[in-house]
């Protein structure tokens, strides 16, 4: 092992990112969430939205309210998600690396430390959109992200949190496939299931007439 030394982040480098760097996993999963609001739950919400408007005054009508609601905290995330993929800029951990490309610890690396205590830990530095804790990915803006940032096997780095400055021994420091936890439609969805669009027209007509006999006695699904 070589010697290790100790490095502290500039005071100039940027506590938010310039540009959205994120895996192709990552920019899959904000594509099929988008994919998700713009072709099912939003005109799924925007229907029951016309249906409670039908029903008299709006003023007073709860389905109504709750559902422009619904729609524009749709839209709102609708363009935040438009917003991060047009300034996504992909980084895939995957391609080929030659000299500190491969050894340092850049964007998209796995990196095993271990602390003062001999904890051991690893993790993989993904993008502010793709964080996922109990997959041990972390942000490369976060703190922790930042203090590994450029380090290489045998460094010593310096954590700075608010309990104080931990030192962390970099042991290992590898790239590989990213696995991002996939889009999952969110319960309570006004939007039917997916799995129900791949039953046979029997069974959607089924499902269309009992939604349209639960609209038709005053009962919402809100």
């Amino acid at each position: 092992m070589r010697k290790g030394f100790t490095r502290r982040p500039q005071a100039d480098e940027p506590a938010t990112p310039r540009k959205n760097y994120i895996t192709p996993g990552g920019l899959e999963r904000l594509r099929e969430e988008l994919r998700f609001l713009l072709t099912r739950e939003r005109p799924a919400v925007t229907k029951v939205v016309a249906w409670a408007a039908s029903n008299g005054d709006r003023s007073e009508n709860a389905d109504y309210q709750y559902g422009k609601r619904r729609l524009r905290q749709i839209d709102g995330r609708i363009r935040f998600l438009t917003k991060r993929i047009d300034a996504a800029e992909v980084v895939d951990p995957e391609r080929p690396r030659t000299g500190q490309a491969a050894t340092r610890t850049f964007f998209g690396a796995t990196v095993r430390y271990v602390n003062a205590a001999g904890t051991e830990r690893t993790v993989t530095i993904v993008g502010t959109d793709e964080v996922d804790l109990d997959r041990n990915h972390i942000s490369w803006v976060s703190p922790l992200g930042r203090a590994l940032m450029k380090s290489a096997a045998g460094d010593r780095v310096a954590l700075h949190a608010p309990a104080g400055t931990e030192y962390l021994s970099v042991l290992e420091v590898s790239y590989q496939r990213v696995s991002v936890e996939p889009f999952r439609e969110p319960l309570g969805a006004e939007a039917p299931p997916r799995d129900s669009l791949a039953g046979d027209s029997r069974s959607d007509e089924g499902a269309e007439a009992a939604d349209e006999d639960s609209r038709q006695k005053g009962k919402s699904q809100w």
